[in-house]
């Protein structure tokens, strides 16, 4: 068998065979699947344009909700988070909040804020960032922190800390 590999026929039927296949493999496999993979990138693009439309044709403020032409909505932490709650059905009980002053930081005015929820699901944690996120454009979560409460399923104590920049 050792005699077979230090053959060096072996080797200049091989190469050639291999650069043969690999235009095969190429037409034969790889390229319908990436023309399948085409399709549903477009239509997947498709569906988040219409969702996006719809959702400006419901709400067209949105996008310049936390600039400052805005001028209908003023930025609160308390109205914001308070909303963000009761979107995501935490008790006002579960949810602790405590904000900074206004700060100038690069030019820009800046408040932090903690928010601190107790024994909430992770899946209400989650939509809770989310919400926030997506209500308020220019509000940055710099950091979480998950404890999970001993002894409980699912129940987690959930540490954010928020920069909103004016």
């Amino acid at each position: 068998m050792r005699e077979a590999y230090r053959n060096p026929m072996l080797y200049y039927l091989l190469i050639p065979v291999l650069v043969g296949v690999w235009p095969l493999l190429v037409l034969v496999f790889y390229l319908p699947r990436a023309e399948d993979s085409l399709k549903t990138e477009g239509r997947l693009c498709l569906d988040g344009q219409t969702c996006v439309i719809d959702i400006l044709h419901i709400d067209p403020e949105r996008p310049t909700m936390g600039s400052k032409g805005a001028g209908t909505t003023e930025f609160s932490y308390g109205t914001a988070v308070d909303q963000a709650a009761n979107l995501c059905k935490i008790p006002s009980l579960n949810c602790n909040l405590s904000a900074s002053d206004v700060a100038v930081a690069e030019g820009k005015k800046r408040q932090d804020a903690r928010v601190k929820l107790t024994s909430v699901d992770i899946v209400k944690a989650a939509k809770f960032l989310s919400n926030m996120q997506s209500m308020w454009v220019t509000l940055q979560c710099q950091d979480v922190k998950l404890q999970k409460k001993k002894g409980m399923q699912d129940q987690w104590d959930v540490d954010f800390r928020f920069i909103y920049y004016y």
